[in-house]
């Protein structure tokens, strides 16, 4: 016999196994695919006082008889806002794996973390003991979604393996794990102060049978603020090391998207200035896929940096003041650019073997390069196709490195007029006095921006 939603006095109060079948049957056949156990399978730990659904928190209650229960209209809500969201399944964000990534132990009772939850899952699966996916403690879903059948591996060579999400999705975990911290530090706060803050009224509240009121997570996070270049010419070295920057940084909104919570602060690593807090998903489609430290794959990422976002992607590297003093750009990023703007008209294409789409660009563009911007005389960016679908392997052009930065300045006057009206060694404004070397990453995380 199925459970119902029962009215009065509990205040609309549902068992987890309502709740289960209510979100299920609310977000059935929406973009962002929901698990069915969203309440009662791993990592959920309904009975720590919230559940993660999409990016909100949904407060439980104990009620009397030591039964917990969660309001039905928070379940109603969290659904509301998981089917309003819009997914892209061909805009991918690389989750992994990274190097040096952070080795942390994970269990039900631990916060979400969900990029350390999937890559455990995922090397666990050529165990031939492994446990079917509700058992053992083994995570199913994150904050109520099926991650899995979203979820693309890509093979290179038959060796590298990359991870990757929905951009949409990516977003989405990021702003519930940012959502839980803060939830978890505003009762860690309560607890400690011993006191009760009554909350306004258009907060939803409940009153089990026993007394015990429970309040919605709204007013327990505080709103995050818009970034105002409170950071600009400060170096990424000093900030890092700083106490209370981690906290800092996830109070802003990320400066690129701006509606993401920022959990990262992105740097130059050629001159050693932070650009902008931003968020994980801005993060991972800044940063160049790398196969070999002086080669990268140039990934379908590049059109929404180089096309449909030029403007805001431009603005936001000459947030460095010595990219934007010498008009140009990192030089991973001016490889990039030099493979897919500068050298596009010398990339061959193919018909397209579906036939009905006319025809695609021949194989996979990567570029490479020798020396460094700090001899940018002797450095060289070479452009070339690997998998053709004929057989070639074949290099496209050779670009010397000043040669590429001068073609950048052209195209940025061109395409960016705002963004170059505000570069060059004439523009010296809040320049610091001194430039630093390059620095390595401090964040442990694998996820460095250049």
């Amino acid at each position: 016999m199925s459970e119902r939603v029962i009215p009065g006095r509990t205040g609309g109060l549902i068992t987890f196994g309502a709740a289960d079948a209510l979100w299920a049957g609310l977000t059935a056949g929406r973009a962002v695919p929901a698990a069915s156990a969203a309440f009662t399978c791993s990592p959920a730990n309904a009975r720590a006082g919230y559940v993660l659904l999409g990016g909100r928190v949904v407060a439980t209650v104990k009620a009397s008889g030591g039964q917990w229960s969660v309001p039905e209209i928070e379940v109603r809500r969290a659904a509301a806002e998981l089917n309003a969201v819009e997914m892209d399944r061909q805009d991918l964000v690389r989750i992994g794996p990274f190097r040096d990534g952070p080795k942390q132990e994970l269990n039900e009772k631990t916060p979400l973390r969900w990029r350390q939850r999937i890559a455990r899952e995922l090397q666990e699966l050529d165990k031939p003991e492994r446990a079917a996916r509700c058992d053992g403690g083994r995570p199913y879903h994150l904050a109520g979604i099926d991650w899995r059948r979203i979820f693309v591996e890509e093979t290179r060579d038959r060796t590298a393996r990359t991870w990757w999400l929905p951009r949409a999705v990516v977003r989405l975990l990021d702003a519930a794990e940012h959502t839980e911290t803060q939830w978890l530090q505003a009762a860690r706060t309560r607890q400690a102060s011993a006191t009760v803050t009554e909350s306004p009224s258009h907060h939803w509240q409940a009153r089990a049978a026993d007394g015990r009121q429970t309040t919605s997570p709204d007013c327990l996070t505080a709103p995050l603020r818009p970034y105002n270049e409170e950071l600009k010419g400060h170096l990424y070295s000093v900030l890092s090391r700083k106490p209370g920057t981690s906290r800092k940084v996830a109070g802003w909104t990320c400066a690129i998207c701006r509606t993401a919570p920022a959990a990262v602060l992105d740097h130059c690593h050629e001159h050693g200035y932070v650009r902008a807090p931003v968020c994980h998903s801005c993060n991972t489609q800044e940063r160049p896929d790398h196969l070999y430290s002086n080669d990268i794959r140039v990934a379908n990422h590049y059109t929404r940096l180089f096309h449909t976002h030029t403007a805001d992607w431009l603005r936001h590297w000459h947030r460095c003041p010595g990219c934007r003093t010498r008009t140009t750009l990192p030089l991973p990023h001016l490889a990039a650019w030099t493979a897919h703007i500068a050298c596009r008209s010398l990339r061959l294409t193919h018909r397209d073997p579906r036939g009905s789409r006319g025809r695609k660009p021949c194989g996979a563009l990567r570029v490479s390069w020798t020396g460094s911007h700090n001899a940018p005389g002797s450095c060289l960016l070479t452009v070339a196709v690997d998998l053709c679908p004929s057989g070639e392997h074949r290099v496209l052009a050779q670009v010397p490195y000043r040669e590429a930065a001068e073609r950048f300045r052209t195209w940025l006057a061109e395409t960016a007029p705002a963004v170059a009206a505000e570069a060059g060694p004439d523009r010296l404004d809040g320049l610091p006095t001194r430039f630093r070397p390059v620095i390595a990453d401090t964040s442990s995380e694998g996820l460095a921006l250049f």
